[in-house]
C-alpha cells in the first residue's frame, strides 16, 4: 500500500493567552493525503482549518502549541521537530501558497530575486550549478506558471503585477523544488472568479504532472466542490465529517455541512427574488454616458478607465456593477459618490449632480450617499470604540445633544443585529462579520438614500456573508434604501441584485435584470464570468 504523503493523527493545538490557561482550537483532527490527491479543509473562520495547516508546516504563531497527536510526512513524525530541522523541509518537501498575493511578496525585491531565493536557500539550481543555473530556472518557473514575458517579469517588482500574476509567482516559488505536498491556504479568495479559475486550473495541472499532494484550505464549498477529491469539514476545531467530495456534497450528514452548502452562493439553489418596494417611477441613481480618463504620468495622452457607461437604478432596488479588476467598477463608484469629476457624461443622485456641487452643498450631499468598504477591519479606526465609530458621522453633520446621539447609535446597533455590549469594545475585539455590521451601522446613522457597497462581502466567510446579505435585504425593505453593489462574484450578485451592469475594460458588455442576464447573456465575457463560478455545475437551477 502506498505510504501517505501526509498523515495527521489526533492533532491537538492550543493557543496560550495572556491569562492563565490555554484555548484549544484544534481538537483530535485526523486525516491523510495520498500522492496526487487534493484534500480540502473546509469551514468558517475559527473552525481550525488554517491552524491545522500551520501546524503541518510548523508555522504556528508564537503562542500556538501542538499539545498532542502526530504529523507524519512520508511516514516520519515531524510534529516534535525544531524549526531548524523543519527549515530543511519547507520549500523542498512541503510548500505553502499563502492567501494574499498582495502582502506575501517583498515589495523592495524583484520577482526574479524572490523566486531565486528558494533555490539559493536549498542550494539547488536547475542542474545543481550556481547563480546562472538558478536564474535560468527562475525564468523556466515563471514561464511554467503561465506568466507572459518571463524575462521581463523577473526584473519587475510586485506592484507592477496584477493580483493573478502575483499569485502565479507564489505558485512558482511553491513548486520550485517539486515538493511532495503543497498547502494552498485560501489561494484564490482575493481573486476575481475568472482569475480564480485559471489559478486553480494551474494547480490541478501541476498536481497531475508532478504527482504532488495538495491540502486546500478554503471556506468556499464551491471551490472545494470543483477541485477536491475529499472534503474534511471543520467546526470549532473538530471534524464534523470527512469523505469523498461527491458523497458529502450529495448527502451531507452533519447539520453544519448542510448549512455551509445552503450559504454558498455558487451552490445554493437559484430562487426568484420577491419584488422590491419601488418609488413612483423615479430613479435614485442615473448614470448617462459616463467617461473617465486619467493622465499617464510621464507620458503623452491618457488612459480611458470608463467608456460611455449608462445605467439607472430605481429607488428601493439594488443595481450591481460586475467585472474583473480593472474593469472600471471602482472608478465608476468614485464618480458616483463625487470623489472625482467625470471627463464626460452625466450623473444624478436623487436629482443632484455631484460634479456640480461645491463647499457646503457637496458636504451635505455626502449625507445622501454612503459607502461600505470591502475590508471591515481596515475601514474602522482601531483606536476608537464601536460607539465612537458609529457616533462620528453625527458629530460631523448634526448638532444633536449627547443623549440624542447616544440613542441613535444604540438604535442603529439594534437595527444591524449587534448587542449593546460591543459599544465599548475596539474593532480588533470583533469578528469580521461583526465589524462589517458596524461599518453598515456607521453608514446608515445619517439616514442616507443610497448605499454603495464596494465588495462589501467578498472578504467574509460564506456563512457570515449569507448573514450580511440577509441583513442588507432586511434593511432595504425596512428603510427603502437604494443599493449600488460592486462585486466580481456573479453568484453573490444573483442573490442580492435586481439589475446588473457587466463591465469589461471600462465598457458595459451586458445589462438588464439579473435573471435575464444569467439565463441569456449577450456577451462572451458574461458567459465566461458565469462559467467561472466555482461549483456551478453542482448547483441546482431554478
Amino acid at each position: 500500500m502506498t505510504v501517505p504523503v501526509l498523515e495527521v493523527e489526533n492533532l491537538i493545538v492550543s493557543y496560550v493567552g495572556d491569562r492563565a490557561g490555554a484555548q484549544r482550537v484544534v481538537d483530535g483532527v485526523s486525516f491523510r493525503i495520498r500522492p496526487g490527491e487534493v484534500v480540502a479543509l473546509v469551514g468558517e473562520s475559527g473552525s481550525g482549518k488554517t491552524t491545522t495547516a500551520q501546524a503541518v508546516i510548523g508555522l504556528l504563531p508564537e503562542n500556538g502549541r501542538v499539545e498532542g497527536g502526530a504529523i507524519r510526512l512520508a511516514g516520519t513524525d515531524i510534529s516534535g521537530w525544531s524549526q531548524k530541522r523543519l527549515d530543511v523541509l519547507r520549500g523542498a518537501r512541503i510548500s505553502l501558497i499563502p492567501q494574499d498575493p498582495g502582502s506575501s511578496l517583498n515589495p523592495v525585491k524583484t520577482i526574479g530575486a524572490q523566486v531565486e531565493e528558494i533555490l539559493a536557500i536549498h542550494r539547488r539550481g536547475a542542474t545543481g550549478g550556481g547563480r546562472a543555473a538558478n536564474r535560468a530556472r527562475v525564468i523556466e518557473l515563471l514561464a511554467r506558471v503561465g506568466l507572459s514575458r518571463p524575462e521581463l517579469r523577473a526584473q519587475q517588482y510586485p506592484h507592477e503585477l496584477s493580483g493573478g500574476m502575483k499569485q502565479r509567482v507564489l505558485i512558482a516559488i511553491a513548486i520550485a523544488l517539486q515538493p511532495s505536498l503543497i498547502i494552498a491556504d485560501e489561494p484564490t479568495s482575493a481573486l476575481d472568479v475568472t482569475v480564480q479559475r485559471r489559478i486553480l486550473d494551474l494547480i490541478d495541472e501541476l498536481r497531475r504532472e508532478f504527482g504532488t499532494a495538495v491540502l486546500l484550505v478554503t471556506h468556499d464549498l464551491g471551490v472545494a466542490a470543483d477541485r477536491a477529491d475529499r472534503l474534511i469539514v471543520l467546526q470549532g476545531g473538530r471534524i464534523q465529517e470527512q469523505g469523498p467530495a461527491a458523497e458529502i456534497l450529495a448527502a451531507p450528514r452533519s447539520a453544519y455541512t448542510r448549512q455551509l452548502l445552503s450559504d454558498a452562493p455558487s451552490l445554493a439553489k437559484a430562487e426568484r427574488r420577491a419584488p422590491r418596494p419601488m418609488g413612483e417611477g423615479d430613479d435614485a441613481i442615473v448614470v448617462d454616458g459616463l467617461v473617465q480618463d486619467f493622465d499617464l504620468p510621464g507620458r503623452d495622452g491618457s488612459f480611458r478607465a470608463v467608456d460611455g457607461l449608462s445605467f439607472a437604478v430605481r429607488r428601493g432596488t439594488t443595481h450591481a456593477l460586475v467585472g474583473e479588476s480593472g474593469s472600471g467598477k471602482t472608478t465608476t463608484v468614485r464618480a458616483v459618490v463625487g470623489f472625482q469629476k467625470p471627463t464626460a457624461g452625466r450623473i444624478r443622485i436623487g436629482g443632484a449632480d455631484p460634479a456640480a456641487l461645491k463647499g457646503e452643498a457637496l458636504r451635505q450631499f455626502r449625507r445622501t450617499i454612503q459607502l461600505v468598504y470591502q475590508n471591515p477591519f481596515g475601514s474602522l479606526d482601531p483606536r476608537q470604540s464601536i460607539f465612537e465609530i458609529i457616533e462620528e458621522p453625527l458629530l460631523n453633520f448634526e448638532r444633536l445633544p449627547k443623549p440624542d446621539r447616544a440613542r441613535k447609535v444604540r438604535d442603529m446597533l439594534d437595527r444591524v443585529g449587534l448587542p449593546q455590549a460591543v459599544l465599548d469594545r475596539r474593532p480588533r475585539a470583533l469578528s469580521g462579520g461583526q465589524r462589517q455590521r458596524v461599518a453598515i451601522a456607521r453608514a446608515l446613522v445619517l439616514d442616507p438614500q443610497v448605499l454603495v457597497l464596494d465588495e462589501a462581502v467578498s472578504a467574509l466567510d460564506v456563512t457570515v456573508q449569507a448573514q450580511i446579505l440577509g441583513l442588507l435585504d432586511t434593511l432595504q425593505r425596512d428603510l427603502g434604501l437604494t443599493y449600488l453593489f460592486v462585486s466580481h462574484d456573479l453568484a453573490v450578485v444573483r442573490q442580492i441584485a435586481d439589475t446588473v451592469s457587466v463591465l469589461h475594460n471600462g465598457r458595459q458588455v451586458d445589462a438588464g435584470p439579473v435573471e435575464a442576464v444569467f439565463r441569456n447573456p449577450s456577451s462572451d465575457y458574461t458567459r465566461e464570468l458565469i462559467d467561472a463560478i466555482p461549483g456551478r455545475r453542482l448547483a441546482v437551477s431554478a
